[in-house]
């Protein structure tokens, strides 16, 4: 049979495309903000990660500028030969001091991270226990480990200990849990993951790519939020959402750091983070070490996005985070509410299987410190009006 067959048969991609409500690839048209420009109109943007408004704050841009002009475009090369820049060290040891580890060392990109992080560390006769609703990556990373992946039901703290149970007692665990939970915007029970950990001889690792200057004290994530920093091994997070750059990290003891710098073929093998993307995500760093006020004005923008949905009757899940997915269920419905919420100005992320349990599509809203309330109750109003029509009803 041929290979590529499989390539020509999208049943959903086509069937969107055909009711023209094929939701993905819209070109944006201007900076990541709070309201932008797509396809030639404006949009309210609510399907952004760009969590502390930062990929327009001027010290960031500029810091993007100069590091291009110092160092060039690219570093042509791995972190392991010739790709470090002392703009990487200096980037590492300032996210060290600020999450309260001994060293940190960065990747190209926040999946990456996972995979150079988890393939290192597990290794043969290991196991690794995620969450059955962890984020993609940390999936793939458990394949391309030789270790064994093991799942529980999400946030179910007996499933957990009912998987640590059947680990037998000589096996290395590293448990991985995602900080907050990207679809439904809900927060780890971290407290007592570790405290299983810690009754099992496991290993704590937390994916923190949308709790970085969302959760914790000033931003340092969900370790800190819940007081924890000292019980969590590993930290792993992204420079893409509040750090406004491109790129990942992994925080631990140095001789974990220097472990997987050594062992991690995502890390040896793969380009080094750009100039402009290390310097950029070194500036949005001090600004969020400077003005621990941002993640609370996130968090206000979240109150005031879930108080609006609950006066307006909007199914939504109640997270406390800046993540506010809207119940919709099925895919078609999902797909069109969201193409009706585009047309009429308010860009969201539709959140389809495997994303979500089958029956579980969402309308995937997200927050940003930059919104004023003013644009959030214009989102509001546009989809309280989409959602009361009867086009899209389940």
């Amino acid at each position: 049979m041929d290979i590529f067959k499989k390539c020509v048969v999208n049943e959903n991609a086509t069937k969107s495309r055909e009711l023209g409500i094929y939701p993905y690839f819209h070109a944006l048209e201007s900076r990541q903000d709070a309201v932008v420009t797509m396809e030639g109109k404006r949009r309210i943007m609510l399907g952004s990660n760009n969590y502390l408004g930062l990929t327009i704050h001027p010290e960031v841009i500029e810091a993007g500028v100069k590091a291009i002009e110092r160092y060039g475009s690219g570093c042509s090369g791995s972190r392991f030969l010739n790709g470090t820049l002392e703009l990487h060290l200096e980037l590492e040891a300032e996210l060290a001091r600020f999450l309260r580890k001994e060293a940190v060392t960065t990747f190209s990109t926040g999946f990456q991270s996972n995979l150079g992080i988890i393939s290192a560390v597990v290794g043969r006769n290991d196991y690794v226990v995620c969450d059955k609703e962890d984020h993609a990556s940390i999936y793939d990373a458990c394949r391309l480990s030789y270790g064994k992946m093991l799942r529980y039901e999400h946030s179910d703290m007996e499933d957990l200990r009912r998987v640590l149970e059947r680990i037998p007692a000589s096996a290395g665990i590293l448990i991985v849990t995602d900080g907050v939970f990207s679809m439904g915007g809900d927060v780890a029970k971290l407290p007592e993951i570790v405290a299983l950990a810690e009754e099992f001889g496991a290993r704590v690792m937390v994916d923190d790519a949308h709790g970085l200057g969302v959760l914790g004290e000033g931003g340092r994530g969900t370790a800190s939020h819940f007081g924890l920093e000292d019980k969590v091994d590993i930290y792993m997070g992204t420079f893409s959402k509040s750090l406004a750059s491109l790129g990942g990290y992994m925080a631990a003891d140095a001789s974990i750091i220097d472990y997987v710098k050594h062992c991690s073929r995502p890390f040896i093998f793969s380009a080094s983070m750009t100039p402009a993307n290390a310097a950029c995500a070194l500036a949005a760093l001090r600004i969020l070490e400077r003005d621990p006020s941002l993640p609370e004005k996130l968090f206000a923008n979240g109150e005031h996005m879930r108080a609006g949905m609950r006066e307006r009757g909007i199914p939504h899940i109640e997270a406390g985070t800046p993540i506010v997915p809207i119940y919709t269920y099925e895919l078609m419905r999902t797909l069109g509410l969201a193409s009706e919420l585009f047309e009429k100005g308010v860009y969201v992320n539709p959140s389809l299987p495997p994303a979500t349990p089958p029956g579980g599509c969402l309308l995937r809203c997200s927050l940003m410190a930059s919104h004023s309330f003013d644009v959030i109750d214009e989102a509001l109003e546009i989809i309280a009006e989409v959602l009361g029509e009867e086009k899209w009803q389940a």
